[in-house]
């Protein structure tokens, strides 16, 4: 990895060491390293390294959150973030009340505090219809005087309103809405947001000792479904919709909690000290000064003359919504300048010079008519509510996930329930509980039994949410999954057996079991697209040649769940028989090393499927076999190979090297990768190489595989 920093306005001595600290930690991977080289070079401030360190980091972040350019990549960001973490631990009494590291969260606090805004957090007016934006500017314009107005016009975020505060440029306070007199100091939790600067840029631009900004907090699309997942597969609450999420991350006492999430900020406004709308004129040259300042504004923002410019805006918005990586409700229009905003002044608690113009509905009413069980590729039951068709942000939906089982009981749905459906963007839609439900039968409670697509047996193993089907060889919605699985290369390894041929056999209905590969025929195969004469007749060999196998590749194979490759050798190693792991109790399981009770469970439910049975005496009555105990005790004690250690370099025809190598191993050989003095034998296919010279040099056995094939059945 190569490591590359920006210039400095330093002299370079700060940025050459903090380059070759970077390096020394890269390399090393210990901070033991950064001390040793501090005490060799003592001369150097390291006051002045963290002061450089932090102007890095900071000019990093604008780039990377602000800009979205990032400048270096994310392996070098982290080096300068770590190395300045571990400055700032071994000189606590040089860090500065800025540093990027404060941005990992601090102490948890025991309750919020209460603090009154200096300019009351205003709510905006609202328009629904364009004809609504039409009497907006007529009244503007009779109030006004004005024949044609100016607007600086945004997106409305759907997130959550804060002011914030810096003194003399640095972050100081951050505060919610609350009421609009009076608010939460959040200020621990928003300095973990990623883009918001903690030290402003070209701070003297803003001619005050006191900078306070309004803007909105929020989650991104992606980051929110992220977070429900994690929430999920961790049996916790999940949130109804990036919003909620945001309000509720802000609202957390602990900061390492906001810290882990990825919350983002915009800024749209200001206040204003009176003397200075004499030099600042417009909304937009606010926008530009704040951008200027390191601040992050929205790249939507702009400005537009008259109604006709202020419609176009919001529909051009309106096509973009569901494009937008982030919730918006609508757009918001402000006169553009600021002595005419004074002018009109206010009314109630809603400025006259500004409105939101509202999108359509995102949240609508319907009916539950039922919930379906859906079966995905790795046997997860998803229950499906089938609705009364509504119309939802300008889409049609008559479907929605309900997630999981436990989802349905926490939200109380029942069919025939009232629903709101609600759909933001490209999200999926979603179903939530109605209030207003009149119940006029009993609650009975959801239940996932069996299967839906093969009838096989469900499980929910602790701590999920999740249920499962087991019949994992069989169920026509795991097929091509299993299949896949099935024929890989640390499997079954049935080469040139690709993904897109198993979807096209399984299309066909040609394999409906992993056993059904074993009785394809050339005929029906040379009628495919792409399978000449040749490819047929060398994926039934690969196909033939899968049936020499051993017990450790077949269990894998299988695809139980959990059971990876080193399980199944351990459960092979142990049990010795296939039959002997068909009976085993969960007690038994747990005696092979590195099995606990959930891969015991796991183990257990497979084999008491029936259908899964099935498929296995199927499979073992089309010829797979290996060793018995008895044959692999003979091969490894009186083989010609046992103890004896191989390389294998080349390319093999009769065979791939993985299924050469486990052909010398079962026979109690050792296959290493490089040729030494104690290598016995070179296995050398074509183009062999350097292994080849160097074995010959060495006097080294070499057999070609006609002679392997010899010794090997010796």
């Amino acid at each position: 990895m190569s490591l590359s920093f920006e210039e400095s306005n330093s002299d370079g001595c700060e940025v050459n060491a903090i380059h070759q600290l970077c390096r020394a930690l890269q390399l090393s991977g210990k901070t033991a390293a950064v001390d040793a080289f501090l005490k060799q070079n003592s001369r150097l401030n390291v006051q002045a390294l963290i002061d450089e360190l932090i102007k890095q980091i900071e000019k990093h972040n604008h780039a990377y959150y602000v800009l979205d350019k990032p400048h270096i990549p994310d392996a070098t960001y982290d080096l300068l973030f770590a190395l300045l973490a571990h400055l700032e631990q071994s000189y606590p009494d040089y860090v500065r009340a800025y540093s990027p590291t404060l941005k990992v969260g601090g102490k948890p606090l025991s309750k919020f505090t209460q603090v009154a805004h200096r300019e009351p957090m205003l709510s905006l007016n609202n328009a629904f219809e364009d004809d609504d934006v039409t009497k907006f500017e007529q009244r503007l314009k009779e109030l006004s005087g004005e024949a044609e107005l100016d607007y600086n016009v945004d997106v409305k975020f759907d997130g959550v309103a804060i002011s914030i505060v810096y003194e003399k440029g640095i972050y100081s306070q951050a505060v919610t809405r609350g009421d609009g007199q009076v608010g939460e100091e959040v200020t621990d939790t928003v300095q973990t947001i990623a883009n918001l600067p903690l030290r402003l840029r070209n701070a003297e631009l803003w001619p005050y000792d006191l900078l306070e900004i309004r803007g909105e907090i929020l989650m991104f699309k992606s980051a929110f479904q992220q977070l429900n997942q994690r929430q999920a597969e961790q049996g916790l609450k999940l949130f109804a919709n990036p919003r909620n999420a945001t309000a509720g991350t802000i609202r957390q006492l602990d900061p390492k909690i906001a810290a882990s999430r990825p919350l983002r900020l915009f800024c749209y406004g200001a206040v204003i000290p009176n003397e200075y709308k004499h030099t600042l004129k417009t909304q937009t040259q606010l926008i530009q000064i704040l951008q200027e300042l390191g601040l992050p504004v929205s790249a939507l923002n702009t400005q537009v003359v008259g109604v006709n410019g202020l419609l176009q805006y919001y529909h051009s918005i309106l096509a973009q919504r569901n494009q937008l990586p982030f919730e918006i409700d609508g757009v918001v229009y402000k006169v553009n300048s600021l002595n005419l905003q004074d002018q009109l002044g206010f009314v109630a608690r809603a400025p006259r010079f500004a409105i939101a113009h509202k999108f359509p509905a995102q949240e609508v009413l319907t009916r539950l008519l039922s919930i379906e069980l859906q079966v995905g590729r790795t046997g997860a039951i998803t229950p499906v509510a089938k609705l009364e068709p509504v119309k939802v942000g300008g889409v049609v939906v008559s479907s929605a996930t309900l997630h999981n089982l436990d989802e349905i009981q926490r939200k109380g749905f029942q069919i025939g329930d009232q629903v709101l459906v609600r759909r933001a963007g490209d999200v999926i839609p979603e179903v939530l509980p109605f209030a207003g439900n009149q119940r006029t039968r009993p609650i009975v409670a959801f239940e996932i039994k069996q299967c839906p697509v093969c009838q096989s047996n469900v499980v929910k193993e602790e701590g999920e949410v999740i249920y499962r089907c087991t019949g994992g060889l069989v169920c026509p919605a795991q097929l091509t999954q299993s299949l896949i699985h099935f024929a890989s290369r640390k499997a079954m390894n049935i080469d040139g057996l690709g993904d897109k041929q198993i979807e096209q056999l399984v299309q066909l209905e040609w394999v409906q079991t992993p056993a059904d590969l074993y009785r394809l025929q050339a005929d029906k195969l040379l009628t495919l697209e792409r399978m000449g004469e040749k490819s047929v007749q060398n994926l039934l060999a690969a196909v033939e040649f899968s049936k020499q196998t051993s017990m450790a590749r077949f269990l894998f194979a299988l695809g139980i769940r959990h059971v990876g490759e080193k399980t199944a050798q351990d459960l092979s190693n142990y049990f010795l028989e296939l039959s002997v792991i068909k009976q085993a109790t969960l007690e038994e399981l747990q005696q092979v090393p590195d099995v606990g009770p959930i891969v015991a469970q796991s183990v257990v439910d497979f084999f008491s499927e029936p259908h899964n049975q099935n498929v296995i005496d199927d499979l073992l009555a089309q010829g797979i076999s290996w060793p018995t105990p008895t044959q692999r005790s003979k091969m490894n004690t009186g083989h010609l190979f046992y103890g004896k250690t191989f390389v294998i370099t080349g390319t093999l025809h009769g065979f791939s090297r993985e299924q050469a190598s486990e052909l010398i191993q079962s026979r109690g050989g050792i296959v290493t990768g490089s040729v030494s003095s104690k290598t016995n034998y070179l296995l050398a296919g074509n183009a062999a190489g350097s292994k080849l010279d160097k074995a010959e040099k060495l006097n080294i056995k070499i057999l070609d595989e006609d002679e392997f094939n010899r010794l090997l059945n010796n």
